[in-house]
């Protein structure tokens, strides 16, 4: 699971721009969940051809089969590593062969009960791939919603996190070079140690530097209304803030903290930047003309 560096580029100019990126993040998790649908509705077919004269839950015996990752043992009973994780503290492949297998059985339980309970429904999935098909029963169909409903959710949550992570080292070296900022104005930190390059995949701290001041800048993609993102930023003694959306209590907080803030939902929202590196004394210079065409030129110095 990734967030590619033209996902990260479509996003920082759509924020650059006053727009909503959340579409990018739903392409992406569309993408991939499409994907994983696909390849999974072809395995049902192969394993569901080799196990149609034995009368164990073939299922199980393909899906959940111990010489799979761990991780996609996880998702075919219906869960995943890091529900697995949060459960029993541990995420090695043999607690999530036994949480995995534990699971299913109860699931495979319920779903029995309730189609042995509701008589009157009927359902079939028909798989069809190169001219041959399989057809799944009730209980096999609702296994099979399951697992794609645990997979989608698995996508959507580790993408949406990942997200802000990925994009906040690029969106301020773009701000950056936007302004003219530098490049000892500004340092780049992984746990208290300098980077340097194109280290992408990488969550970092992001300062911008005057003298022996060295002020940490954090960025928060959440919406408007989130009450943990001024509080987060208090609480990690942060000294800019630049976020997606801000509510008028958040200003009003950071404000009175004597935080720096750039909102940048909202057209040339970004440009409050320069106001920031004026507050601080960052050397720059002012921007007054078409991000989109400068952008770009930053684009090819940061994504190398």
């Amino acid at each position: 699971m990734t967030l590619t560096e033209q996902v990260a580029k479509n996003i920082i100019k759509k924020l650059l721009n006053g727009e909503d990126y959340r579409i990018e993040v739903v392409t992406l998790i569309n993408a991939e969940f499409l994907q994983f649908a696909i390849d999974f509705f072809k395995n049902i077919v192969d394993a569901k051809l080799k196990n149609k004269n034995i009368t164990v839950d073939w299922y199980k015996k393909e899906f959940l089969n111990p010489n799979l990752p761990a991780r996609d043992i996880a998702i075919n009973s219906g869960l995943n590593k890091k529900t697995i994780h949060n459960m029993f503290n541990s995420s090695t492949k043999e607690i999530v062969i036994d949480a995995s297998n534990e699971h299913y059985d109860a699931l495979y339980d319920a779903i029995k009960t309730l189609v042995d309970t509701e008589h009157d429904l009927k359902l079939t999935l028909t798989i069809k791939f190169k001219g041959v098909s399989v057809d799944l029963n009730v209980g096999e169909s609702l296994i099979v919603i399951n697992t794609l409903a645990v997979k989608r959710a698995e996508l959507r949550g580790g993408l949406w996190s990942t997200a802000g992570k990925r994009v906040e080292k690029p969106l301020m070296q773009t701000l950056c070079g936007l302004y003219s900022v530098p490049g000892k104005n500004y340092a780049l930190k992984i746990k208290g140690k300098v980077i340097r390059g194109d280290d992408f995949e990488r969550e970092i701290d992001f300062y911008l530097v005057e003298g022996k001041n060295q002020h940490k800048c954090e960025v928060k993609l959440m919406g408007r209304g989130n009450p943990e993102s001024a509080d987060a930023v208090i609480a990690r003694d942060s000294r800019v803030f630049v976020a997606d959306k801000l509510s008028d209590t958040s200003k009003k907080q950071l404000n009175s903290r004597k935080i720096e803030w750039v909102e940048l939902r909202y057209k040339n929202g970004f440009r409050r930047f320069n106001n920031v590196l004026n507050d601080l004394n960052i050397p720059h210079k002012e921007f007054k003309g078409c991000a989109n065409k400068k952008i770009e030129k930053i684009f090819t110095n940061i994504f190398k």
